[in-house]
């Protein structure tokens, strides 16, 4: 990814997870916008974006944090929203296990108080190590977290996929974290 389509990307992020209003864009309930107006948008804050542009970013974003409509004309963030957005996402039973990658730092208060969804509309988790190692390093040393998705779904705990083949939850009490070894 060139410097400009990862600034495009981060403001896009921005933009369409939480702060629509920095750049002046509406999203509609869903959290969907209109994609020539953020390009206009875009534009006006003085970074370079076309179509091409935000099609090759929303195509090579590595966690495949963007989607079109089906005539790309509309384009919204997958997950991870601080603002009241409905994905319209359905509810899916998980596998046995998912995992969370978190840091040294924060360790210790998910042991206590287990995984809430802070100012996010959900938990975030992955079906492999290999991506909760990714998410947990951005932020310092990784910790991997186990979930017990299948004594939670039991326990009618309600779970969702993203787009982008993010798990998704309210929350993950203590009691069903564990530490990956």
């Amino acid at each position: 990814m060139t410097k400009q389509q990862k600034n495009i990307s981060k403001l896009m992020s921005l933009v369409l997870r939480h702060q629509p209003e920095y750049i002046g864009i509406m999203l509609n309930e869903n959290g969907w916008a209109n994609v020539q107006e953020l390009i206009e948008k875009i534009n006006a804050k003085g970074i370079f974006a076309d179509m091409q542009t935000i099609e090759t970013v929303v195509e090579i974003n590595d966690k495949k944090r963007f989607a079109f409509n089906e005539d790309k004309t509309m384009i919204r963030a997958s997950q991870g929203h601080s603002i009241e957005v409905e994905l319209d996402l359905q509810q899916t039973k998980p596998p046995d296990i998912l995992y969370h990658g978190t840091t040294v730092d924060y360790i210790e208060s998910i042991l206590k108080n287990g995984l809430q969804k802070q100012a996010r509309q959900h938990v975030h988790l992955s079906k492999d190590t290999e991506t909760a190692i990714a998410v947990g390093s951005r932020h310092g040393k990784p910790v991997i977290l186990q979930v017990d998705a299948k004594a939670m779904h039991e326990q009618e705990f309600l779970f969702f996929i993203s787009a982008n083949l993010v798990w998704l939850t309210d929350e993950v009490p203590v009691k069903f974290l564990s530490l990956y070894q």
